[in-house]
């Protein structure tokens, strides 16, 4: 006798659209939750904001997580992000999309979004257990058999594995899913932070702390090599470096720095000029405005905490006029303003990453169904595969689509 058809493992965006998903296809269904509630972690993610998906097309969106990113074709043609955008609306949820194609809740409060899926999962019939941490799968010669909750046996005919990375721990995100995974036969990808803050060399950043800065240019190098770019917002903190692009940077180098290679960033302040038209622009300033103090010239090029260390650097005296400005200073100027360059000593931990690199390997997983190519019976959605997008809301969508196939193909036991 079975307690459910289907356990879903896991109260996160995926869990719970897969739980709902499979109840709605007519299973009976039990999520099992860690926590004291569903969807912790979401309810805090995009700074409560909730970046639900991207209104990228599925090309330029599949292109964002990278390698593993065809995995996710299947699972994005049966259910993508203007389905989302729909299923969220007949949940009461409104929806607004921003620069970037970021799409958010109007009301732009995470907890509504947790709330409504698990008001939906209840309504479709799904059972949830809190406080109900895994601790093992249960598995017969024909394939997965159930879960292991408190030392009680729970049977179903299929098991979703649905629980996340260990990306902010505090909300329940602890490993327990490689762990399954690894005890029945899978292979689990080194796990390490992704879309995580860097942390530089010297005192620079500190003294910047709290300064963001936006339409920049930042480049990686890595033994020397350049690597990556990447166009648009970043901030300043008191150990580093965080921000969109910073953190959408982050994957290549943490990788990078796991491998003991020298990692350095250059940030282009006027990626709009050319070495030529940036020149031509300080040598216009410096004539029209030749008594104004170096200090002063400054406030129309760079924001006011931005000063003092250009000064240091660039090694010209704030107090210099304009006029007194050499050639070689002003070409020193003009090289800094393309190439502001921080060394790379090191990241933040998962407490403060956005997502998990790393998790079960894809080619043990159908990406057709979502199901384990060696344990029947036995799926996988979400963040616990080896799948992660850029920041912009493709990680999100990633659970949604990786959970609605789950959850249907659970259903069916395809």
């Amino acid at each position: 006798m079975c307690d459910g058809r289907v356990i879903v493992i896991g109260g996160g965006p995926a869990g719970m659209m897969a739980a709902g998903q499979a109840a709605e296809a007519g299973a009976r269904v039990i999520l099992m939750e860690k926590k004291d509630i569903p969807g912790r972690k979401l309810r805090i993610t995009g700074k409560g904001r909730c970046n639900l998906t991207n209104i990228a097309a599925l090309p330029e969106f599949i292109a964002h997580f990278g390698r593993n990113g065809r995995f996710l074709r299947q699972a994005f043609n049966r259910f993508f992000s203007e389905d989302l955008v729909s299923f969220l609306g007949e949940l009461g949820v409104e929806i607004m999309s921003e620069r970037g194609g970021r799409v958010f809740p109007v009301d732009e409060d995470a907890r509504l979004v947790a709330e409504a899926l698990e008001n939906w999962v209840r309504q479709t019939g799904v059972k949830i257990m809190r406080k109900s941490p895994v601790e093992k799968l249960l598995k017969g010669d024909k394939g997965v058999t159930g879960v292991r909750v408190s030392g009680h046996d729970y049977y179903a005919e299929a098991v979703i594995i649905a629980t996340g990375g260990v990306s902010y721990p505090a909300t329940g995100s602890t490993g327990d899913g490689y762990r399954l995974a690894e005890e029945v036969g899978h292979t689990v990808i080194s796990i390490r932070p992704s879309l995580v803050p860097l942390e530089t060399a010297g005192d620079i950043a500190p003294r910047l702390q709290g300064l963001s800065l936006r339409n920049i240019k930042v480049k990686v190098f890595i033994d020397g090599k350049k690597r990556n770019e990447a166009f648009g917002e970043m901030l300043f903190t008191h150990f580093g470096l965080s921000g969109p692009i910073i953190l959408t940077l982050s994957r290549e180098v943490v990788d990078a720095l796991a491998q003991d290679k020298k990692v350095a960033l250059s940030i282009d302040l006027k990626p709009a000029l050319d070495e030529s038209k940036l020149d031509a622009r300080l040598l216009r300033d410096l004539m029209e405005h030749g008594k104004q103090q170096f200090h002063t010239l400054l406030k129309g090029l760079l924001p006011s905490k931005l000063i003092p260390v250009c000064c240091d650097l660039t090694e010209i005296a704030p107090d210099k006029e304009g006029h007194q400005i050499s050639t070689a200073e002003r070409r020193k100027l003009r090289i800094w303003l393309k190439n502001f360059r921080f060394e790379i000593s090191g990241h933040r931990s998962f407490d403060e990453a956005i997502v998990t690199a790393g998790g079960v390997a894809t080619n043990e997983v159908d990406p057709r169904t979502m199901a384990s190519r060696l344990v029947r019976g036995l799926y996988f959605a979400g963040e616990v595969l080896d799948i992660d997008g850029d920041t912009g809301g493709y990680n999100l969508q990633a659970a949604f689509s990786t959970g609605w196939l789950a959850g249907r193909s659970a259903a069916a036991n395809d």
